[in-house]
């Protein structure tokens, strides 16, 4: 476990799903605050600074686009029903594919999974994603082993959630393995969340 601060940029578009990305803002951001120094430095970043509107049209001004933010140590993808638009954009795969080897962990929660498998880094991998996209995900990736029954799966260094709130779990969990169980605490304390670990 290591004490440096951390970057985690969150990826965000049109019609993403809010508590995709804002849950996982706010485990990382909490425990940036409760702890001295802080752990992470968290940041949304898009394709371009403009402001992006979320799911129920709720206006986002990203920190950075993808051409001028920090380089990350995390990033994570939430979904959306805009990620379909960008599934394809060059720009969003060639960003993700530039950062990866640097990166100490890629993370999706929902639908943003679909970005990675469409990147060809889960190809003989498990991953999860929103209950709903399941036979989506399935017939895109057969090379990639749906597991149905947890809300988050670890490949090394790629982590996907499930659907919307599974992404708060991923990141206390997240929180935990880089910061050791103390520091979860607190951060866990602070959200008043229910923290139930998965086996």
């Amino acid at each position: 476990m290591s004490d440096q601060q951390r970057n985690v940029a969150i990826f965000i578009f049109d019609d993403v799903e809010v508590l995709d990305f804002a849950g996982p803002f706010e485990v990382f951001n909490v425990t940036g605050e409760v702890i001295d120094p802080a752990p992470f430095n968290t940041y949304t970043v898009a394709l371009t600074q403009e402001p992006i509107k979320a799911r129920g049209q709720l206006s986002i001004n990203p920190h950075y686009s993808i051409d001028n933010c920090p380089a990350a140590d995390i990033i994570l993808l939430p979904g959306g029903a805009g990620r379909r638009r960008l599934m394809q954009d060059e720009r969003v795969l060639n960003w993700i594919a530039e950062q990866v080897g640097n990166l100490e962990k890629l993370l999706s929660v929902c639908t943003g999974a679909f970005y990675i498998a469409h990147s060809g880094l889960l190809n003989g991998l498990s991953a999860t994603t929103h209950h709903h996209a399941f036979p989506e995900f399935k017939a895109a990736f057969p090379d990639i082993t749906l597991i149905e029954d947890k809300r988050y799966v670890e490949q090394g260094k790629i982590i996907t959630a499930g659907g919307i709130s599974a992404g708060i779990d991923m990141s206390l969990y997240v929180v935990g393995k880089l910061l050791g169980a103390e520091k979860l605490a607190l951060t866990v304390e602070e959200m008043e969340w229910q923290w139930h670990p998965q086996n």
